[in-house]
């Protein structure tokens, strides 16, 4: 019963109600004594009246209208004269006096609380103005017992009372609560349940029907949750799809591309001069095929190649992936070039470097001819005691706002139209292994910069 919602929704509403109750039972006790004095002065007046009307009554009618009153003697004062009307011996002396013709709100509460606290009879004075003008005042004494015992029994129906609507307050309100918020709650929890055992069946997606305001915000907000998880995992099914067939093609791939790197060995010993001049190049873009086979196969068991570390000469790197990149830009214009010091040597693994250059140089290329417009794709780099730096400028178009937010996640940040985003996803991973960044510095209508960061220090490297 704690444990739940309704359960301790209805603790604390009988509480509060009570609590309420209480507040009202301090005002009431105090205007419950306030009245039971005020009639005992009324019946004193009363008793008085009937003295006044005959000066000679016996002792024994004196005493019963004392007893009547429940008082031990009446004073009455009458044009500025004090006398004492009635008066019968008292069991011990004046404790307190109080004065009803002024009191106040807090002055009663106060007294009555007392009253209540203290069960030892006690003999008080009580003062007050007699009813319908019939003198300037009226006093009496009294004994406590009776107006105490008066006072805890007033005390204890009204709390009774105070219980019983307090328990049937709550019980409404927790029926209320469990028809118009557990219960769609409940629903909820349901349809998160259902949702969970087979979170791809689009059917189980919550359909928002709560006429609450905050409850159906939350039901949106779990129904596009569920919605993009649901999406994702298709996604990521038609992917893990998409990486066996990926394998496999590059399986066989890899095997064209081994028998035609026997064939290139023969073409290398061929005398004509094009064909010496060219067939280098043949050969180192039939190997990065090779080998980019290999890593497409390694990258589909989830694991990257670690980076063979190697120094080689930046300059002579970015020169081959600008020639790899020529035959493409025939027919337009589309200009290449690079700032790089001749003696700049970098420690990187080359063949991927090669292909995270080769990548970004490819979208800056492609963005371009499809703009329509001439361009330049500028390579610069620099090196500093503890990193080198590249960046790949270009002046194209700049990315799209859609390519910024999902840039280097697969197939949702492409660059140009139909990409898949395959290459940043993977750019970003070869340098990451590097232990390095690649970020997008700057794009806009003057072209974008892309920039590689690679820590020198083999520590840094990551390198155990």
């Amino acid at each position: 019963m704690l444990n739940t919602l309704s359960g301790r929704f209805l603790i604390l509403t009988i509480i509060f109600v009570m609590l309420a109750e209480v507040m009202i039972f301090v005002p009431s006790i105090a205007r419950f004594r306030e009245d039971y004095l005020l009639s005992r002065l009324e019946r004193a007046q009363i008793a008085s009246l009937a003295l006044l009307a005959d000066d000679m009554i016996s002792p024994d009618l004196e005493e019963e209208l004392l007893r009547n009153a429940e008082v031990f003697n009446v004073v009455l004062r009458r044009d500025e004269a004090r006398q004492l009307i009635l008066a019968a011996p008292m069991p011990r002396p004046i404790s307190d006096s109080f004065d009803l013709r002024d009191a106040s709100a807090v002055e009663l509460i106060g007294d009555a609380v007392a009253r209540l606290i203290d069960p030892e009879p006690k003999v008080i004075r009580v003062i007050g103005n007699p009813v319908r003008e019939a003198g300037l005042l009226i006093e009496i004494t009294m004994e406590t017992k009776a107006l105490r015992a008066a006072m805890v029994d007033y005390g204890l129906r009204v709390l009774i009372l105070s219980a019983v609507i307090s328990v049937v307050t709550a019980l409404l309100l927790f029926l209320a609560v469990r028809a118009f918020l557990v219960k769609p709650i409940k629903g909820v929890v349901h349809h998160m349940k259902a949702y969970a055992r087979d979170p791809e069946d689009a059917r189980r997606i919550i359909t928002p029907e709560s006429s609450l305001r905050e409850l159906r915000q939350a039901e949106e907000a779990l129904e596009t949750m569920q919605t993009e998880l649901t999406s994702a995992l298709k996604q990521k099914e038609r992917l893990a799809q998409l990486g066996g067939a990926v394998a496999k093609i590059s399986h066989d791939l890899r095997n064209m591309l081994t028998s035609a790197q026997l064939f290139t060995d023969r073409i290398e010993m061929s005398q004509d001069p094009g064909v010496k001049r060219m067939a280098p190049k043949l050969v180192n873009s039939i190997t990065r095929a090779v080998h980019l086979c290999e890593a497409t196969l390694a990258f589909g068991k989830a694991e990257e190649p670690a980076p063979r570390l190697e120094r080689f000469v930046l300059a002579d790197l970015v020169s081959d992936v600008f020639d790899s990149e020529q035959l493409s830009v025939e027919g337009h214009d589309v200009q290449f070039s690079s700032d790089i010091p001749a003696s700049l040597q970098m420690r990187a693994d080359g063949e991927q470097l090669f292909r995270v250059i080769s990548n970004l140089i490819r979208n800056a290329r492609i963005a371009m001819i499809q703009s329509g417009k001439s361009g330049q794709i500028t390579v610069t780099a620099e090196e500093s005691p503890d990193h080198w730096l590249i960046h790949v400028r270009d002046t194209g178009p700049g990315l799209p706002p859609k390519a910024q937010e999902n840039l280097f996640r697969p197939f949702q940040g492409g660059v140009s139209k139909g990409g898949t985003g395959l290459g940043l996803a993977i750019s970003q991973e070869l340098i990451r292994g590097h232990g390095g960044q690649l970020r997008l510095k700057e794009t806009g209508e003057s072209g974008t910069v892309f920039e590689i960061c690679l820590p020198r220090g083999d520590a840094d490297l990551g390198m155990v």
